[in-house]
């Protein structure tokens, strides 16, 4: 707290005597990975740097995307990153498993933008629909080992519908009988390109996959060691995230297009609806704590829900996966509530 108390100093210095020349602080060095290349998705974060929030905050805050072939959450635990974000806590269990020492301290997306895409006009109006009149589901690899075994466990999805999805829609668009899964916020995107139809949509969060997503981890020791630069790169992230969904995104989706020169305005535009349409950040929790809350019930929830499915050991402490300490706060509500 003694930096931020400094700047309160220097600010009030600067205020009541101009004449004064106040001495310079150097603004702490942050790098932040993310999990893939740059997108709405991460919006908040390159509005905050974007617009100078974190600058505001004493960060100077490098974002370094991520890919197919990067592995950022190496780079975090190894202490090349001070921060990341992950998918979801998914990935924070396996970490208190193996004994890496990283932790989640704020969850950005209240909702898990996981969704199941179908032909319109196929016959398959409802969830149970897939399930029961045996569609071909099109999965990634992780989510073969994630989500898919929470189908089968909570819904009776069976192994013989699962085929590999490789990022190529077309035997999707060429199978009426098929569905695919991916995320809502891009994925239809891309269908409604390729294949000239709007597909149906059935977000996972709404059938009992409710857990937290776009979480953001950083070091235990560094949690420990510095606590106020946690605090502070957390409050800007926020303040990041209110000022894209509901103020100018401008500069955000420039930067993004900038470090993702493949993406687009008409990508970043729906990516963005979607997000506010199915409430992805700001919902549930975030409603009444902010953006970025966290709540040890939900979390509880979840993993119960992966342990029954078989995705994680019930062995595993999961109360080591996340600290609440600079969430749950109503930062940046004010914002929300001006829009």
């Amino acid at each position: 707290m003694l930096k931020r108390l400094l700047y309160s100093l220097l600010t009030f210095v600067t205020l009541v005597a101009p004449g004064l020349v106040a001495p310079s602080l150097a603004a702490d060095r942050v790098r932040f990975g993310t999990n893939w290349v740059a997108e709405a998705e991460h919006g908040g974060f390159y509005q905050a740097l974007a617009d100078g929030t974190y600058a505001k905050y004493g960060l100077e805050v490098e974002i370094v995307p991520g890919g197919p072939q990067i592995n950022n959450r190496i780079l975090l635990s190894a202490g090349k990153l001070d921060f990341y974000i992950s998918a979801n806590f998914l990935q924070a269990f396996a970490a208190i498993e193996q004994n890496v020492p990283t932790v989640v301290v704020a969850a950005i997306m209240q909702r898990d933008p996981i969704a199941i895409m179908a032909h319109p006009n196929a016959g398959i109006e409802t969830f149970e629909d897939i399930r029961n009149k045996n569609v071909t589901l099109l999965l990634g690899a992780d989510a073969m080992v994630t989500s898919f075994r929470w189908l089968k466990s909570e819904h009776g999805f069976r192994d013989e519908q699962a085929r590999p999805y490789t990022f190529n829609p077309q035997p999707f668009l060429a199978n009426k009988n098929s569905a695919l899964q991916g995320y809502v916020t891009s994925e239809p995107f891309v269908i409604e390109r390729a294949g000239g139809f709007k597909p149906k949509i059935f977000l996972l969060a709404d059938h009992g996959f409710d857990g937290y997503a776009t979480t953001l981890e950083t070091r235990t020791t560094l949690l420990r060691e510095n606590p106020d630069l946690v605090a502070r790169f957390i409050e800007a992230s926020i303040i990041g995230w209110y000022n894209y969904l509901y103020g100018d995104s401008k500069p955000a989706n420039e930067l993004i297009k900038k470090h993702n020169p493949e993406m687009t305005d008409a990508l970043i535009a729906f990516s963005t609806a979607k997000m506010k349409e199915y409430g992805i950040v700001d919902s549930g929790d975030a409603l009444i704590l902010g953006i970025g809350a966290m709540q040890e019930a939900k979390i509880k929830r979840f993993f119960d829900k992966m342990v029954k499915a078989g995705v994680v050991n019930s062995d595993v402490n999961w109360r080591k996966s996340f600290d609440t300490t600079f969430v749950n706060r109503k930062h940046g509500l004010d914002l929300y509530r001006a829009k």
